[in-house]
């Protein structure tokens, strides 16, 4: 039942929910990706920046420490600051840096790089505390060690290697331990033992030995007399150990005996006794062969002594007391503390931080928003763009669903929304054509039914009013018309079977030259009433068909019909068999009237017709050449048509000589 104008749906779509939307998604998308690339790059720049500035503020930390280390330097090992001027104009020109030196007592400017005749005011802040008896460990840490040792661990700090004070050596000690330890180092090296004389900041030699344990060899070659404390060491030792009993009566607590040691690497060490007796060394008397053959190195047996002293555990108060004895004897020999400023040469602080203003900020966030908005705008652009044409598709299948006619979807441009848009228009124009030639069938059919039918029915009609008698020509008639009933019935079903693979196949040997044969013989009479003259040629050794005989000549017998009715009086329809690679061809080429090239592609759909009157001797019911694609599939083959109009047609057969496996079969 046909529906009113007023029950079809309206043919604009429906208007799709937002979360649903594909403007919708794109756009989001879009931000998606806006959101998360301005968000990188502010962080890959947020990153690089820092580092770059922790890398510039590392290198001007380690030019810092460098100036650090060398004016402690001059504090460990001198009283005063006595001719410190020249050696901070050095630093200050070798690090292009202003160097200002300020006594931190009196608040006195020391010495200035600046030769300004007004120099820059001070930073608010001091760069560094120059204290040779407590120094910064950070400072200390960010300079290559270039010393034996690092200092002297205390609570408050650690106090400078270099500041020796009444540990320094005189000139004769220096030279016996310097040559005590050349003896030594000649000894270890003869043995194969990796050494080397080195000295201490007060002067001491000791000997530098390569290996993970160099304590293994503290017994070799009299090693451990170079340790022994020389007569300055032990009056500075004495000296340190008054002023530590001194501040253990003020704690009410006995005094402690100190001892002076040295370790591998010329360190001094102080250690504490346990106050029980005097401190005398132990000694172990062994005897133990030196190392190496006998016969290359001449070493006697010597007597090694071993002197220990194990220091017992004390407490803070007695840690406290040795190390405020070791800064008060140190401190008449190293320089007054001093404050340390460094800055650039116009004044400003150098390694300055990193400081993101309130506007600097705001200009970020405003550029982010920018570029946001950019990215936003153009995804809005780019996606109505896109969504444009699919909303024409979507209108223009709405209308091709309701049944209404619609005009084809413009193609703008050669893209896959483009490329769908033709498509459409394509199918669009394909289910036109269907649609018509739907129409045409249901009218050609029931012209082909109605005229057989009004004949029968008028002859019997006549008969029965006893008009007409029942000679033979009355019944050879209606037996006529009853025929062409039958035929168009028999198209329809097995083109409906066809389509809906359920054509069956009795599969069997054939011979296509007596197939051929047989077509043309029952084709015969009516070729030459139509004045048409049949030809068959077929040439010898031809493969065998696996076929159904009857369906293949029904399908060359609707060509070889097909041919006949277009072909004029004179003409002639001839019937090949020839072999095209694996495959076996029967061609029927007819002199006939042609087919336009336009209508070429159509011959073989359903209920097309080229000569559209309803003539009984041109026109059929537009079923022949469709079921003659359908058989040609169902035996695995194909069926194809040339024409040149005014010279004939030819319709050609490609069928596979061993078949088609399951094509034969009883159903497809």
């Amino acid at each position: 039942m046909r529906r009113s104008r007023s029950e079809k749906q309206d043919p604009r779509p429906r208007r799709l929910p937002l979360r649903k939307s594909l403007l919708a998604r794109l756009l989001a998308v879009s931000a998606l990706v806006a959101v998360c690339s301005v968000a990188a790059t502010a962080w890959l720049a947020a990153q690089t920046t820092t580092g770059a500035i922790k890398r510039e503020q590392g290198r001007d930390l380690a030019k810092d420490a460098q100036i650090y280390r060398e004016l402690l330097g001059h504090a460990a090992t001198s009283p005063q600051w006595d001719g410190v001027e020249g050696k901070v104009a050095t630093l200050a020109a070798a690090h292009d840096r202003r160097i200002v030196l300020v006594n931190r007592r009196t608040q006195l400017v020391i010495a200035d790089s600046s030769t300004a005749k007004k120099p820059p005011p001070l930073p608010e802040t001091s760069s560094a505390l120059i204290d040779p008896l407590n120094t910064d460990a950070a400072l200390v840490e960010a300079t290559e060690q270039t010393t034996t040792g690092a200092g002297t661990k205390t609570g408050k700090g650690s106090i400078d290697p270099r500041a020796v004070g009444p540990f320094q050596l005189p000139r004769k000690e220096r030279e016996a331990l310097r040559g005590l330890a050349e003896k030594v180092t000649a000894c270890l090296r003869r043995l194969s033992v990796t050494a080397e004389p080195m000295t201490t900041p007060s002067g001491r030699s000791y000997v530098r030995i390569a290996g993970l344990q160099p304590e293994r060899y503290q017994q070799w070659c009299s090693l451990d007399r170079l340790a022994q404390p020389t007569t300055t060491e032990k009056k500075a030792v004495a000296a340190l150990n008054k002023l530590s009993d001194d501040c253990l009566r003020q704690a009410k607590r006995p005094p402690l005996p100190l001892w002076l040691s040295h370790g591998s690497e010329g360190e001094p060490r102080i250690l504490i006794g346990d106050g029980k007796g005097p401190i005398e060394p132990t000694i172990f008397p062994v005897e133990q062969p030196m190392p190496g053959p006998a016969e290359k190195t001449r070493v006697p047996r010597i007597e090694i002594t071993d002197a220990k002293l194990i220091p017992h555990k004390v407490d803070s108060v007695v840690e406290n007391c040795v190390e405020t004895a070791r800064r008060g004897q140190l401190g008449s020999h190293v320089a007054a503390t001093a404050l340390l400023y460094i800055s650039d040469p116009d004044g400003s602080p150098t390694a300055p931080g990193f400081d993101l203003s309130p506007d600097d900020s705001a200009r970020i966030a405003g550029a982010a928003a920018l570029v946001l908005a950019l990215t936003v705008g153009a995804s809005v652009l780019a996606a109505t763009r896109l969504v444009r044409p699919l909303r024409a598709l979507t209108s223009a299948a709405q209308l091709m669903k309701d049944g209404e006619a619609t005009a084809p979807v413009p193609v703008r441009s050669d893209n896959e929304i483009g490329r769908l848009a033709a498509a459409f228009n394509d199918m669009a124009a394909h289910r036109t054509r269907l649609e018509t030639q739907r129409r045409e069938m249901v009218g050609d059919v029931a012209h082909e039914l109605r005229t057989p039918l009004s004949t029968i029915r008028g002859w019997l009609e006549g008969a029965q009013d006893g008009v007409a008698d029942l000679d033979p020509a009355f019944v050879s008639s209606l037996l006529e018309e009853a025929v062409q009933l039958q035929h168009i019935i028999d198209d329809l079903q097995d083109l409906a079977q066809a389509e809906a693979g359920e054509l069956r196949l009795s599969p069997a040997p054939v011979r296509i030259g007596e197939l051929l044969a047989q077509v043309a013989t029952a084709h015969a009479p009516r070729a030459e009433t139509a004045g048409v003259r049949l030809a068959v040629t077929a040439p010898d050794g031809l493969p065998d068909l696996t076929a159904d005989p009857v369906r293949l000549r029904q399908a060359v017998g609707n060509l070889v019909s097909n041919a006949v009715r277009h072909t004029p009086h004179g003409g002639t329809v001839t019937l090949r068999a020839g072999t095209a690679g694996n495959r076996l061809t029967v061609e029927v080429e007819d002199t006939g009237s042609g087919i336009p090239a336009e209508d070429l592609p159509y011959v073989f759909d359903r209920f097309w017709r080229a000569d559209k009157s309803r003539n009984r001797r041109t026109g059929g019911s537009g079923l022949g050449l469709a079921i003659v694609r359908k058989l040609a599939e169902a035996h695995g083959g194909t069926a194809t048509a040339r024409s040149t109009p005014g010279e004939g047609s030819v319709f050609t057969l490609e069928l596979p000589v061993a078949g088609r496996e399951g094509a034969a079969g009883p159903g497809r």
